[in-house]
């Protein structure tokens, strides 16, 4: 009886995000209520998130379909061709499975950040940033690991470009997400990724509460005097504002942002290189998305974000997130089941074998 239950739970793909987006927001919820700290939906400079992630998803709706019908119909007859691709490939159920994979990554995001921002007040006067900062000398033989990349990499130019690419990353996640859950006719794969994303959420949120840290640029700040004024730099006085208003109240500041155990920048980023790897993504977005991943390692310890410790802790969170969404959406654990994104294509509306198998009638 179980195991039929379990099987009919496990043909959709989205079973296990959804569970694990309805856990950790009745876990946020239950948070602010214990602690009288209102929910907050976190603002980036691209607006809510509640506003993000719909616009996306518009926006590559839009660039899958108007390449397509100017294909099909030419200019002229333009409209003709967007309302035959709709009426062909768009069907209620690929939008149900878009919206479910968006409205799942949000809730576990907002989440996220506001069990993230509970920090200072659930684990009031306990930190680990002694004991990472005496591992990383250990790791470098007596010397600290931004030190040493100050040295190699200079303070100038070099700051500019990891800042670049440090800062990126708050976009580009979601863009990715929303690329895969638009463009991708296998329901099952943009929900791994949508899946996998979320995990490290929840276990990023996790990590915070066992060894809760501030990261050297906080905690030595003296050691980044010398780095010249950049998007990161920016950011990271703006967090210590938020901070500062948080110990004095934290009912009416912004959410805290200041986490260092674990970098959740290792973990996402990688998460998106293992999931373009294991579904056989073209080879130049494989290798860009690779030194993506590399630069943001070295921007993290090069600003101060995070101890090496964080790094690594985060790239165990990111390997295993897409390890098991990959089992819990029904693309193995270990290695792919599917070989390539099924992406819309103009003249074939017919579900794929894995569409059929992922979601049977």
């Amino acid at each position: 009886m179980f195991g039929r239950w379990w099987g009919v739970l496990r043909a959709w793909p989205y079973t296990f995000g959804v569970a694990l987006a309805a856990a950790i927001g009745i876990t946020a919820i239950v948070m602010s209520a214990r602690l009288g700290i209102a929910l907050k939906d976190p603002e980036g400079f691209l607006g809510p998130a509640y506003v993000r992630l719909p616009v996306m998803g518009l926006a590559f709706f839009a660039l899958g379909i108007v390449p397509m019908a100017l294909r099909r119909a030419g200019v002229r007859h333009f409209w003709r061709g967007v309302k035959d691709i709709v009426r062909d490939e768009w069907s209620w159920n690929r939008v149900f499975h878009i919206a479910t994979g968006l409205l799942t990554f949000y809730i576990c995001y907002v989440s996220y950040r506001n069990i993230k921002g509970f920090l200072p007040t659930v684990r009031e006067g306990v930190n680990f940033d002694t004991m990472l900062s005496r591992w990383d000398y250990w790791l470098m033989f007596g010397n600290h690991p931004a030190d040493i990349l100050h040295s190699v990499l200079g303070t100038g130019f070099a700051a500019q470009i990891l800042a670049t690419v440090y800062v990126s990353y708050l976009p580009l996640i979601p863009v990715t997400l929303a690329a895969f859950l638009v463009l991708n006719k296998d329901f099952s794969l943009g929900a791994w990724y949508a899946t996998a994303l979320s995990l490290n959420w929840v276990l990023g949120a996790a990590a915070y509460y066992v060894f809760p840290s501030l990261g050297p640029a906080y905690s030595a700040a003296t050691l980044f005097d010398d780095l010249p004024t950049t998007g990161v730099t920016q950011l990271q006085y703006s967090l210590f504002v938020n901070a500062a208003q948080n110990y004095e109240n934290p009912t009416q500041a912004p959410i805290w942002g200041i986490g260092a155990f674990a970098s959740l920048h290792v973990s996402v980023t990688l998460t998106a290189v293992l999931f373009f790897q294991r579904t056989d993504q073209p080879r130049y977005l494989q290798i860009t998305a690779w030194v993506y991943f590399v630069l943001t390692v070295i921007a993290t310890i090069y600003f101060g974000w995070h101890f090496i410790a964080d790094d690594i802790a985060g790239a165990f969170i990111g390997w295993i997130s897409v390890a098991l969404a990959g089992w819990a959406t029904g693309n193995g654990f270990w290695h792919q089941r599917h070989h390539k994104l099924q992406l819309t294509a103009e003249g074939d509306s017919r579900p794929s074998e894995s569409d059929t198998l992922a979601n049977p009638a």
